[in-house]
């Protein structure tokens, strides 16, 4: 009987495609295993298997396998059927999320990291043929250098040998490899290739956990109590009240039973500081993976989860959640209230935070969710039941909440009291913690130099030439950029619109800011934290690592600067401009608003006594200010609660956002209008628009936007799949065709 494979192909087609299996693959083929498929006339991709069975397609002929690429799987059945969760939940194809889960080097060949060491040829392998040697090198004084060098560190005849690169040794006799070839001519050495890994196999010395104190450990105890009657737990701690400490005894307790854990962090600015925390504790037991970690390292942390030796805790961002567990016990998802665990572009657009709760389920295994600022929905399901709620409320150390002193740059600009973007108390604070050898945070969530530049004399603005959107100034690379689609073009000398040399810039960037505090406090050791500085693993290592280690007087940083760090000497923290947040045309701009100048203005006085937050706005009458100014959650999340069930808005309603994109812009607005008549007549008041988005085009394509509100009584299910049927139907007409379409489900 011919056997048959479903596997999926690591492209945005929907479902799986079946292929036959050779008979000499039947016995050795096992689901989770990589195979190389033919597709069309020519091409061949790296494909998985899904599925084995014996049923032949009618509606098309089958194709045969080329090659099986793996005697064992290096995908789990736990991980394919996470994926088609994701696949059915947030209306994605099982091959984008295959390429986005699985390092690249997985879909292809990879090649182990080798070394090449020293040894002595059998032929010369005994003292007295050594010391014959060394003789007659005697008119070769750095061949003989090298050899004596290579005995010391070896020794050879010890029994056994010590192993040596090849680098190592020529580095240490100080020679050429030249020297080392003439050696290896001679029959004397001669070079082998070792695989070594690049996972890092540093032993870390291990002490014991800090014990804690009462509020942590009546937390502690609560969330143990939470997890005995639910299956996630929410954790509401104040900023600095030692929720790390709480993770790690929970780490601990997970490991004595034997089960592994998922730590996961919203930003990888953080994993440098909770690794160094979570090492101490626990060793060489802990993995990290995240994005600016090489395709290599990833395969391997990848092999090493599918090994007899995994790691036992693993701490990663966003993409961790697709790594392969065993025998998971404990997802504890940190700062769960972050939106930078939402996958935005490309596909899949999942919340892994939410994926990560659906992968504990299938483990039988627990989340906890630790915030100081939690999302309206996580609060909402905890007070209604759906979660266990665990409160911190008191600081580690019983340390103040930071002072916020809220600026009106209304006020203080007509005054003439400001300096740039600073306001004087801003300045004079900055300037006593600067005598006095403390450090600032400055935040503001806008990179680049400016974000808008325009013509003193016409009022021409440059823009991009692919989006609806002006270019942002970057003064030191001298560059205009589209941060959308990254079109550059050289920072203009003159207008081409009329040849006037003077330009203003309109606006602050990070790297204006920079610039300005440079001017005001030129003895000053000043870092800014942003996408453009941050390109690399080791950027952010060396940018947090200088500042916790003092080196740096002042950083400045977009939202970065807000995800959890830790500093002991931060006595001022100034938000530059919290209108940018308190504007943004977004139901959500007010929780963003308060969840980010709250994190914000808790990185100050974290140890060292209360810290000083200056919020300077020009909207010092909005609601949210003084929420935020007293750390008044509850008002803030009565009032949201009260607005979203006004407004049909979660946690009451689910929603879906649907963009739709074409090159055309009047075949677009066609195809708009039938898609959103056609969704009217199926859910009625519940569709808003078709509209324009904010940006009406980005990369050469327009595009709108169709708003679904449903209530949560409706299967999320259910309703993607009318809008898949929907979109086949009229997608298939030869005029659309090219229409682009994806589905924002539960967007942030």
């Amino acid at each position: 009987m011919s056997m048959f494979a479903d596997v999926i192909l690591p492209l945005p087609l929907p479902g799986t495609f079946t292929y036959s299996i050779p008979a000499e693959m039947e016995r050795t083929i096992l689901p989770g295993c990589r195979v190389t498929v033919p597709l069309g006339s020519k091409k061949s991709y790296t494909a998985l298997v899904v599925a084995l069975h014996d049923k032949k397609p009618e509606e098309y002929e089958v194709k045969e396998i080329k090659e099986l690429l793996d005697e064992i799987p290096i995908v789990t059945s736990m991980q394919t059927r996470l994926w088609e969760w994701i696949s059915r939940y947030y209306l994605c194809s099982l091959g984008d999320i295959y390429k986005a889960a699985i390092p690249q080097g997985l879909k292809g060949e990879f090649r182990p990291r080798t070394e090449q060491r020293v040894r002595i040829t059998a032929r010369c392998n005994d003292k007295k043929a050594i010391g014959l040697l060394l003789q007659s090198l005697s008119r070769a004084p750095r061949q003989r250098r090298l050899l004596d060098i290579y005995i010391q560190i070896a020794e050879p005849f010890s029994g056994e040998p010590k192993e040596i690169s090849k680098h190592k040794l020529i580095e240490t006799a100080q020679v050429s490899p030249v020297i080392y070839n003439q050696l290896r001519e001679k029959g004397i050495l001669e070079t082998y290739e070792v695989e070594i890994g690049r996972l890092n196999k540093e032993l870390h010395p291990v002490v014991p956990q800090n014990s804690l104190n009462k509020a942590q450990q009546k937390a502690f105890e609560e969330i143990k109590e939470g997890f005995a009657r639910k299956n996630v737990t929410l954790l509401h701690g104040v900023t600095s009240a030692g929720k790390t400490e709480i993770y790690i005894h929970l780490i601990t307790e997970a490991l004595e039973r034997g089960e592994q854990v998922l730590y996961m962090l919203p930003e990888i600015a953080l994993t440098k500081q909770i690794i160094e925390r979570l090492q101490r504790v626990f060793g060489n037991r802990i993995g990290l993976y995240h994005s600016k970690f090489s395709d290599a390292e990833r395969v391997e942390i990848w092999k090493k989860q599918l090994s007899d030796t995994p790691y036992d805790v693993i701490l990663g961002v966003r993409s961790s959640v697709f790594l392969p567990f065993r025998n998971l016990g404990l997802v504890i998802v940190d700062e769960e209230h972050e939106n930078s665990y939402k996958q935005q572009e490309p596909a899949p657009r999942y919340n892994a935070r939410n994926a990560a709760m659906v992968l504990a389920s299938f483990f039988g295994a627990k989340t906890l969710l630790g915030t100081a600022t939690p999302s309206i929905e996580s609060y909402y399901n905890a007070t209604t039941g759906k979660y266990a709620l665990v409160s911190l409320t008191t600081r580690h150390r019983e340390v103040k909440m930071p002072e916020i002193e809220v600026i009106d740059m209304i006020e203080y600009s007509r005054k003439k009291l400001t300096t740039g973007p600073f306001s004087d108390p801003l300045t004079e604070a900055m300037r006593k913690a600067l005598q006095e050898k403390q450090q600032i945070i400055l935040f503001q969530n806008r990179r680049g130099y400016s974000p808008l530049l325009e013509c003193k004399t016409c009022g021409w603005v440059p823009k991009c030439k692919h989006c609806d959107v002006s270019l942002t100034l970057h003064k030191s690379a001298g560059k205009l950029t589209c941060h959308y689609c990254g079109y550059t073009i050289p920072a203009p000398v003159h207008c081409p619109n009329c040849e006037s040399r003077s330009f203003m810039n309109l606006g602050y960037g990070t790297e204006k800011i920079e610039d300005d505090l440079q001017n005001m406090f030129p003895e000053a050791r000043i870092v800014r934290m942003d996408l453009d500085t941050t390109r690399t693993r080791t950027a952010y290592e060396r940018i947090i690592s200088d500042f916790q280690n003092g080196k740096t007087d002042i950083l400045i940083g977009t939202q970065m600067v807000s995800k959890g760090l830790d500093f002991d000497n931060v006595a001022v923290v100034g938000i530059i401009n919290a209108d940018t947040l308190l504007n943004y045309p977004d139901f959500r701009a007010m929780e963003r608003a308060f969840q980010l100048m709250s994190q914000v203005a808790g990185r100050a006085g974290r140890k060292n006594g209360q810290g000083k937050v200056f919020l300077q706005t020009r909207m010092s009458d909005a609601p949210v200010i003084p929420q935020i100014v007293r750390n008044d959650y509850m008002q803030f999340y009565d009032q949201q609660l009260s607005e979203r069930m006004l407004f049909h808005y979660p946690p009451f309603y689910r929603l879906v956002y649907i963009y739709i994109k074409h090159r055309y812009v009047r075949v677009l607005e066609e195809f708009s209008e039938i898609f959103g008549k056609q969704m009217r007549e199926i859910f009625d008041y519940r569709v808003l628009g078709p509209d324009l988005p904010p940006i009406a085009r980005i990369k050469q394509l327009y595009i709108r936007k169709i708003v679904l509100k449903v209530e949560n009584s409706l299967s999320q299910y259910k309703v993607n799949e009318v809008l898949q049927n929907l979109q086949q139907a009229y997608c298939n007409m030869p005029r659309y065709r090219s229409i682009v379409m994806f589905y924002d489900i539960d967007p942030l």
